[in-house]
């Protein structure tokens, strides 16, 4: 989804960074080999989240939704030279295509897989985050929230992408959408919550900043 007219919003990707050979040839194999590939994040909002994970310099990062790793390797150039990155995906058919790709990287060895319900993984860890990007199921958004808050550093940040959701939070809400009514509840919840502050971004399908200060 375009918010601005789409001849601004190609100026505006080809004046911001290049995208990474080795992500060029992920988003390529992306659309050739796995279906809904219109998930990846792509060139512009992959080259935001690498300049918000450099902004950071985060030491663990959190990622819920790996999809083919696109969104992993840009947070992971942001990452502190010890840092680690851990991402949770529930389709164990993509592990080996994310790590084909992790190990591609510089990162490889930093950049740990978890396979299952992130609601179960998080508690597990033994960790707390200084960035956490948020973009699986949007059912579980404030589930994700109020499970990963507790995790994070004071000063840490929570990315959260499709808060817009192609428009359809503008419009009258139908009895069986459960993603639109899931995002509803957790815009709401990022405005009011007195821990965080949060800006929406109208980058591609809307991202979410909010920075915890407390």
């Amino acid at each position: 989804m375009h918010f601005i007219p789409e001849e601004l919003d190609h100026y505006i990707v080809k004046h911001s960074e290049n995208e990474p050979e080795l992500l060029q040839q992920l988003g390529r194999e992306t659309y050739q080999k796995i279906l809904q590939p219109r998930m990846l994040s792509g060139h512009y909002q992959g080259r935001v989240l690498s300049m918000i994970s450099k902004l950071v310099n985060p030491i663990n990062i959190l990622e819920i939704g790996t999809y083919t790793g696109y969104s992993a390797l840009c947070l992971a150039e942001g990452m502190h030279a010890s840092g680690a990155l851990h991402t949770i995906d529930i389709n164990e058919e993509l592990a080996d295509f994310q790590r084909k790709y992790f190990d591609k990287s510089n990162y490889g060895n930093q950049i740990f897989q978890h396979i299952g319900n992130a609601l179960e993984i998080i508690p597990a860890l033994d960790v707390t985050f200084d960035l956490v990007f948020i973009d699986a199921d949007k059912e579980n958004y404030p589930n994700y929230f109020n499970i990963v808050i507790d995790k994070l550093n004071p000063g840490g940040i929570i990315l959260s992408d499709n808060v817009l959701w192609s428009g359809k939070i503008l419009e009258d809400l139908k009895p069986d959408d459960t993603s639109t009514k899931a995002l509803l509840e957790y815009n709401t919840l990022l405005k009011n919550d007195d821990r965080i502050e949060t800006v929406v971004l109208p980058i591609r399908d809307g991202l979410t900043i909010s920075r915890k200060i407390k």
